[in-house]
């Protein structure tokens, strides 16, 4: 069961990790055609963020749960 609970874990960061880095390569290819976002930068920068925050969650996992 632990093994299991650790995938999901891992495969949900992973996920999610992925999410963020297609968002910043469509602000970053297609920019002009967001208009909710008139600071691209902080919008990048904000996902930058969130990829860090499971990225850390995976090396927790790798580092003290494995």
């Amino acid at each position: 069961m632990k093994q299991r609970m650790l995938k999901a874990l891992k495969a949900n960061a992973l996920g999610n990790i992925e999410k963020h880095k297609v968002n910043i390569e469509i602000y970053m290819h297609n920019a002009v055609g967001i208009g909710e976002h008139s600071d691209i930068m902080s919008a990048v920068e904000s996902e930058i963020d969130k990829i860090s925050h499971f990225h850390d969650q995976l090396e927790v996992i790798e580092k003290y749960l494995e």
